[in-house]
């Protein structure tokens, strides 16, 4: 059906799913707070795991779409292009989300960010490492590096727990991050929160389905690569969940969260190797290309920035945005242009 229709149906059916995926994203994000809120979740499954996951929806959607088709290069661009863009969503919010009372990473530092930010840092060079053993080298179904990234990212999840637990039992000031991304809270039940939840993701991963498949058809008729393609267009439209609920975030002066929500979904997207491993029955990490090892370095770079602008504290702005923003504009604009020069 998608290989027979036309480039107006297929870029309709595009922005379609894209428009879905900001309005789903939204949506979700009150049933979340909403659900946490009633269960008592805690933050570091609430945040990092529960709103990582659901914000990642499109990602999981195109990924196991690609990895059913064998075709994996979209997927992995999308992925590893996503941490990048994902990155760069933080100057976004610190433009239009704090503006000119004071760069970002002055409002949001804590210590679970830092750990955040080095559990990214150690999951990308598990990425790095990966790929310099054979594709032979693996171990139920995967590789063990895959296995490795899974156990970092639940390790960090686990990490964080006992540092909140240990902040609260101690009596001292509690980093706030809570889920109150939007201004207004969800009206309704936590049964409708619920409903919505499962509604949302209905829609969230359907509309990610299509991108992959439209999206793919697009970049060959257009003449683009599928890893430029991946790591460009379709990695925006699948950040406007971060983007949206980052900027949110930030309006309410949740600077802690709206960080959090980027490193924490940054850390869980490695995470869908495994899933692709899996289902396609083929060892991703050794398979890389130079351009998606670049783009796992862009990665490294981007968040090392901003973790350097969380213990610097510096109050300077250019343009509304902190030193580190602008830096990172600079970083990633140059970056692109040497993908370009890649592929």
């Amino acid at each position: 059906m998608f290989n027979s229709a036309s480039s107006a149906i297929l870029l309709s059916l595009f922005i379609f799913s894209t428009i879905a995926i900001w309005v789903s994203g939204i949506k979700l994000t009150k049933a979340i707070d909403a659900i946490t809120m009633h269960y008592d979740l805690g933050e570091a499954f609430g945040g990092m795991v529960f709103l990582s996951i659901v914000t990642n929806l499109p990602e999981i959607a195109i990924t196991a779409v690609a990895a059913y088709h064998r075709d994996y290069d979209i997927a992995i661009s999308n992925i590893l292009g996503g941490i990048a863009i994902q990155t760069v969503v933080l100057v976004l919010i610190d433009i239009f989300g704090v503006g000119r009372s004071a760069p970002l990473t002055l409002k949001g530092h804590s210590k679970v960010l830092i750990i955040e930010g080095v559990s990214l840092i150690f999951i990308l060079s598990m990425v790095l490492m990966g790929t310099q053993f054979p594709a032979s080298f693996v171990f139920a179904r995967s590789t063990p590096f895959e296995w490795m990234i899974l156990a970092i990212w639940l390790g960090t999840i686990f990490m964080i727990s006992k540092f909140m637990g240990t902040q609260k039992k101690s009596n001292q000031h509690t980093i706030e991050s809570s889920l109150r991304m939007p201004k207004s809270k969800f009206q309704g039940t936590y049964k409708q929160a619920i409903g919505v939840l499962i509604m949302g993701a209905i829609i969230t991963l359907l509309a990610g389905w299509t991108l992959e498949l439209t999206g793919e058809r697009l970049a060959n008729r257009w003449g683009m690569s599928g890893i430029l393609f991946g790591a460009t267009i379709l990695a925006l439209c699948t950040a406007l969940p971060e983007i949206s609920t980052g900027i949110a975030s930030a309006k309410i002066r949740d600077y802690n969260m709206a960080v959090s929500d980027i490193f924490g979904g940054n850390a869980f997207l490695p995470v869908l190797f495994l899933m692709a491993s899996i289902i396609g029955g083929d060892a991703i990490l050794p398979n890389l290309k130079p351009s998606d090892i670049y783009l796992t370095i862009l990665g490294i770079i981007l968040t090392g920035i901003y973790m350097m602008g969380m213990v610097i504290h510096s109050k300077k702005q250019i343009l509304r945005m902190g030193i580190d923003s602008f830096i990172v504009v600079i970083v990633y604009l140059l970056g692109l242009w040497g993908l370009l020069k890649l592929v």
